[in-house]
């Protein structure tokens, strides 16, 4: 297992998990993925790290009193410069909802709505470079925002970071770009059709697995919902699937011959 020790700006470098009842979280996620937490931090909201094999992988906290918003998986993209960040995103036509702040002894985050009205989270490392474990069982894998505007998500994400986006199928019976920087793959854009229903935009975390369909029984059996597959992609089979708490994510179990790895 390699230790990984940073990310090249655009990447998604972390994500976390807002929750109702983090010990309850923290039971699903254990079971389902092997991660252990770290104590809560009460200066930081009951802020806990997760990690799998003694590596950093996310975070979650439980939500705040007041937090009017539902329990959700949030990824954050790792900036140089949060402050430029901020002004980029407004001159994009994106919208703040927290403006760049200091996390003491660990970055600068920021977190924001692009146009399209997807929510994301900016990164600006200082000790706390971002998940020590990633495209390993048990640890993030891949990142795509879901959006009903690929275009204008595509130009937003473009005006931020220098993505090469590369078109993905027909562009009109499945729309897909993938985003690469320096010849890696890091994300995409997936467009939202008339079968996502009134779902909103938003950004979908993939954990990966060694078997998808054991893991998908396995989210039942704890208490969360199958909504789509297992399925399988050129990328290695999904499904989508929430935890008990309404919070939404894939897993993948990456093929041998993945053209993104």
């Amino acid at each position: 297992m390699t230790l990984r020790t940073g990310y090249p700006d655009g990447a998604p470098c972390w994500a976390d998990l807002n929750t109702p009842d983090l010990a309850g979280a923290q039971r699903f996620y254990g079971a389902l993925l092997g991660w252990t937490f770290d104590e809560p931090v009460a200066e930081m909201g009951h802020y806990s790290t997760a990690r799998r094999d003694g590596k950093s992988v996310v975070g979650m906290a439980p939500k705040q009193p007041g937090m009017d918003m539902p329990s959700l998986w949030s990824v954050y993209l790792k900036t140089s410069d949060a402050d430029a960040s901020a002004r980029q995103i407004e001159a994009g036509g994106g919208k703040l909802l927290f403006p760049p702040m200091e996390i003491p002894g660990q970055g600068r985050m920021l977190f924001a709505f692009d146009p399209t009205g997807a929510a994301f989270g900016m990164w600006e490392p200082a000790t706390h470079t971002g998940a020590q474990m990633f495209d390993e069982p048990g640890a993030m894998c891949w990142h795509e925002v879901n959006t009903r505007d690929g275009a204008a998500a595509d130009a937003f994400y473009r005006s931020l970071f220098p993505f090469d986006q590369a078109q993905v199928g027909d562009g009109t019976n499945f729309d897909y770009t993938v985003w690469s920087i320096d010849g890696h793959a890091v994300g995409g854009r997936l467009q939202m059709t008339a079968e996502w229903g009134e779902l909103p935009p938003h950004w979908m975390t993939y954990f990966a697995v060694e078997n998808c369909d054991a893991a998908a029984t396995k989210v039942a059996e704890l208490g969360g919902k199958l909504m789509h597959g297992p399925f399988d992609s050129p990328h290695g089979r999904i499904a989508v699937v929430a935890d008990p708490y309404g919070a939404t994510f894939s897993v993948i179990q990456r093929s041998a011959n993945d053209p993104a790895t």
